[in-house]
């Protein structure tokens, strides 16, 4: 099996002010996207983002409301999806269930009139590389999901497409087999430098296989960059917290210095201090603080002059490598309770074990809240604060 490359050297796939428009309705609004030869990128959102969509009008099965699909460099948004030379994978297969393996294998090198003893070759080099050699002449309902999604694969990469895309392609399987699978598709794509668009609503999935994370919401991209980028500096409240576990508090900026640093004031009474750029009093702002960056204790101890927030155990989860505490501050205010999530690992650590109903202190340092622009709706909520704080 030859690489399969993109042999101008430039960009695959490039997006230019994509719409896609049905009645009032807007499913995609006017995205721009750039991805690189031989990355794999996925596309993640909740229902209703419009990633799917956008793989749709990709492959050619949607037809965009206007906007360039440009494949080194040529736009092929008006070419019907036989024309487009880009292989789909789907979260069903779409596998035939009348013909064997290696005839699904071989369909979309047969549609393209090649010949008989190149296809067998080709069949079977592929079957190998997806570790299905010797089960050509089976059908799919005698493979199990995960093989059944390798014959999906395989027969997108037969005829060396140059773009693969794939609609939530491991959706339909167990846990322990996704995560098998998504090792092993990573580990392929890179072996072939294919390029790969992959559209997901699992976050996991995503920071696993990804080189490229697109967050979608409301047809828009919220952002785009490495996996590293949108989980440890996300650019919104949304993507923060979609992205992965986060406690997301919420509270106006009451001071901001010149060097950056930021005093925030939360409805309960407790203080934030945080640093980042382009915020000024009165703000209203959302801190994002992962719980894998909070450490709980005793509040015996002294109390810090800064992000020590105590509270009071409301749950508490095991997770086997590490337990999750639920943990309840502002109790002298009711109505404006809030819950600290905290992930403390198990071992390596000298972790002490807190239960339901003991007294806590939760701390971070200024450095792990990342504060944000809240969403619309956050601002609406936020109740108004005057100045001083607590």
């Amino acid at each position: 099996m030859s690489h399969i490359k993109d042999v101008t050297g430039g960009t695959p796939i490039v997006l230019e002010s994509l719409w896609k428009t049905y009645a009032n309705f807007v499913a995609v609004s006017g995205i721009d996207l750039s991805v690189g030869a031989g990355r794999f990128c996925t596309v993640l959102g909740p229902s209703g983002s419009g990633k799917t969509t956008t793989l749709m009008m990709i492959a050619g099965f949607v037809a965009p409301t206007r906007g360039r699909i440009l494949v080194s460099g040529r736009d092929i948004a008006a070419l019907p999806p036989q024309k487009r030379n880009l292989g789909v994978v789907f979260q069903n297969y779409a596998l035939f269930p009348h013909l064997t393996v290696f005839d699904n294998v071989a369909f979309p090198l047969i549609m393209r009139r090649v010949p008989q003893a190149e296809i067998a070759q080709r069949v079977e080099r592929m079957l190998e590389t997806v570790e299905l050699a010797g089960l050509g002449g089976r059908y799919p309902r005698e493979l199990s999901g995960g093989q059944q999604q390798r014959v999906a694969l395989a027969r997108a990469l037969v005829f060396e497409p140059r773009v693969l895309l794939m609609d939530e392609p491991l959706g339909a399987l167990d846990k322990k087999l996704r995560s098998s699978l998504q090792i092993e598709l990573k580990a392929l794509q890179r072996r072939l430098d294919v390029t790969v668009i992959y559209v997901t609503h699992d976050q996991e999935e995503a920071l696993t296989m990804a080189d490229q994370i697109v967050v979608m919401q409301g047809g828009r991209i919220e952002q785009n960059g490495t996996p590293e980028d949108l989980y440890d500096r996300p650019a919104t409240a949304f993507v923060a917290g979609f992205m992965g576990d986060t406690n997301l508090v919420r509270g106006v900026v009451m001071a901001a210095d010149k060097d950056g640093t930021l005093r925030i004031d939360h409805p309960t009474g407790r203080r934030i201090i945080a640093r980042a750029s382009g915020f000024q009093a009165g703000d209203h702002v959302a801190a994002s603080l992962r719980p894998e960056c909070l450490s709980i204790e005793s509040p015996d101890g002294p109390e810090e002059p800064e992000n020590a927030w105590d509270g009071r155990i409301a749950a508490v989860t095991y997770l086997g490598d590490a337990i999750r505490y639920h943990v309840a501050v502002g109790e002298n205010r009711p109505t404006l309770a809030e819950t600290l999530v905290v992930k403390a690992a198990r071992r390596g650590t000298e972790h002490r074990r807190f239960s339901e109903g003991d007294a806590v202190r939760v701390r971070w340092s200024r450095s792990d809240a990342r504060v944000l622009p809240p969403t619309r709706a956050d601002a609406r909520i936020l109740p108004p604060m005057q100045a001083g704080g607590h």
